[in-house]
């Protein structure tokens, strides 16, 4: 008889009378602290003012949870907050896509690289995606805390049967697959810096980060239940709709990036990525 994984794990850290703790929330600011400290030891090796990583954090905080949040209000549910647009502000009660955040950080690293002569947007964004690699990772944990995002039925013996979501079937854990996806991605962009950086052309982890990520996540909505009731009539859903545009850009990057190189001289050349 086959044995699955049963997963019945409380969302919550702990509660009392004036406040919840949850798993979802711990990891999800553990994304942002652990980045920090990636961003300032980037910046160390590269002779950038540490100061500047505070001031990114700022800018990277606020645009992941409005991004986040804009992008599922437009994305999945434009007609239910506009009829009450104050559940918009309801960040608690669920809701970030990141597709919305994606979109929010590339806007916010372009108003900052603005502010900054020594620092290309194209450089900093490359430096950024390293840290939202793992940043990804972390959130899909917090996924798997909350019993969401799960896949369809499946008889691998690592099906887990999601039970404090009424789930009695096993299911695809796509949590975890994306965030062994995103720890995979996290160490080759974080390795390609750390080896070729003095050679790297500027918007080549981008380019990477995006094409990767959104292939990936293209390729893994096959496996997921539909997240809102609309996708049920879709022949690709919306998580996927969004995913081909980043994929295309992510292509685009990559071209700009090597003509810029190309022109500059800076590149690289016969090496083993």
């Amino acid at each position: 008889m086959l044995e699955f994984i049963t997963w019945d794990v409380a969302p919550e850290i702990f509660s009392t009378k004036y406040i919840t703790v949850r798993w979802y929330g711990l990891l999800f600011a553990l994304g942002f602290l652990i980045g920090q400290q990636i961003l300032f030891y980037i910046f160390r090796k590269e002779g950038k003012p540490e100061s500047d990583v505070e001031t990114l954090t700022v800018y990277m905080v606020i645009a992941t949870v409005v991004g986040a949040r804009l992008g599922h209000v437009l994305f999945y549910e434009p007609m239910d907050y506009l009829r009450n647009p104050i559940d918009i502000l309801k960040i608690w009660e669920g809701g970030l896509a990141s597709h919305g955040a994606t979109i929010g950080i590339l806007f916010a690293l372009y108003l900052y690289a603005r502010k900054k002569k020594d620092q290309s947007y194209f450089w900093v964004v490359d430096r950024i995606v390293i840290t939202v690699a793992l940043a990804g990772m972390l959130i899909r944990l917090g996924n798997l805390m909350n019993s969401e995002i799960y896949g369809h039925q499946t008889y691998l013996p690592w099906g887990f049967i999601f039970v404090r979501d009424g789930q009695t079937i096993p299911r695809h854990p796509t949590q975890i697959y994306e965030a062994l996806f995103c720890l995979v991605l996290f160490i080759t962009l974080f390795a390609i810096w750390n080896k070729y950086r003095a050679r790297t052309q500027e918007g080549l982890l981008l380019g990477i980060f995006l094409i990767a990520l959104f292939t990936f996540r293209f390729l893994v909505e096959f496996l997921k239940e539909p997240q809102v009731e609309f996708e049920n009539e879709m022949l690709l859903n919306m998580g996927q709709l969004l995913s081909i545009p980043a994929v295309i850009g992510g292509i685009l990057v990559l071209v700009i990036s090597s003509r810029n190189a190309r022109k500059t001289g800076n590149v690289i050349s016969n090496a083993k990525i």
